[in-house]
């Protein structure tokens, strides 16, 4: 990717400040443009079977990547406005992760890691 979060987070924010919008990007409303985008995107395989779903995901691969944008947007503005790296936030979820789910248990299954 060419792209920096950074990089990407100042056009965001450029676009948003060009509109004047941010008056209404507030958490609680950046919070719930986000759960209705990603449900824009989940809507797109409501009631698909596992034989159905490549076949859709490949039909409309530019629908799919408009709303993951949507979410991603979304969500770098909001991470943004609340002050927090995005990058930074990801990799420690990362390495939250790495001792959450040791490759030793977690390889191959889908268990919580509660359930290790």
């Amino acid at each position: 990717m060419s792209d920096s979060i950074a990089e990407l987070t100042g056009k965001i924010q450029a676009f948003v400040d060009a509109r004047d919008w941010r008056q209404f990007h507030n958490a609680k409303d950046m919070a719930v443009a986000i759960a209705a985008e990603a449900g824009e995107l989940m809507q797109h395989f409501v009631w698909q079977q596992d034989g159905q779903i490549e076949q859709r995901t490949a039909a409309r691969r530019d629908e799919l990547a408009g709303e993951i944008a949507d979410v991603g947007i979304l969500l770098f503005e909001l991470a943004d406005n609340l002050g927090l790296k995005l990058g930074e936030a990801m990799a420690a979820k990362i390495a939250a992760n790495e001792l959450r789910y040791p490759v030793a248990k977690a390889r191959g299954n889908n268990l919580k890691y509660s359930e290790l």
